[in-house]
């Protein structure tokens, strides 16, 4: 078991609608410690790639993709989920639908930020249907960029999503895969690799 799944075992809660709330560590408040271990892990397993931008979605991937990026050493940009006044210029536009808030959001990036000398390593929390990966891939493809990886911290392995982004053809690295959840006894499989 990896500091990751040893993490979700002792901090995370299983609740029914097959979610995981690790909002103690992960995504309301945030383990910097735990961030930076999984920071160097992306650096492993994404060693020899051209990266030199890192994507992800608001809010949840923002503090993860930040240190992550410190080890890559390179900015971080984030797609925003609604237009704000300070936001000018031509943007990329993808909908995305989110499992966890069971709505479907417009993100946004700038066109500033993303172009055709971008390689984009796709960083997020959660990989469940995978809605939201699919809109930053095609943000980072209407941009003319090149997507070098996709790193996730959390994959619910028994939803679609997962399979589907590696069937294109991507290098998907989950940190934690989760196999199954039982909201009635706690119990979490993670998938042995």
């Amino acid at each position: 078991m990896n500091f990751l799944e040893e993490r979700i075992q002792k901090d995370g809660i299983v609740k029914e609608g097959n979610v995981l709330k690790v909002d103690s560590f992960l995504n309301h408040q945030m383990d910097i410690d735990l961030f930076n271990m999984m920071g160097e892990e992306f650096k492993k397993r994404f060693e020899g790639k051209n990266i030199n931008k890192i994507l992800t979605i608001e809010a949840s991937g923002i503090g993860i993709a930040c240190i992550v990026a410190q080890h890559f050493n390179v900015p971080v940009v984030f797609a925003k989920k609604s237009k704000s006044i300070n936001l000018e210029g031509e943007m990329y536009v993808a909908e995305v639908e989110s499992f966890t808030h069971k709505c479907k959001n417009q993100v946004i990036v700038s066109k500033k930020y993303l172009d055709e000398d971008s390689h984009v390593l796709i960083i997020d929390d959660f990989l469940a249907n995978g809605c939201a990966l699919q809109g930053l891939i095609g943000i980072v493809q209407a941009a003319g960029g090149t997507v070098e990886g996709i790193g996730i911290a959390v994959e619910k392995g028994f939803q679609a999503g997962g399979k589907m982004i590696r069937n294109l053809g991507y290098q998907l690295e989950s940190l934690a895969i989760v196999d199954s959840m039982d909201p009635q006894t706690g119990k979490i499989e993670f998938r042995q690799r």
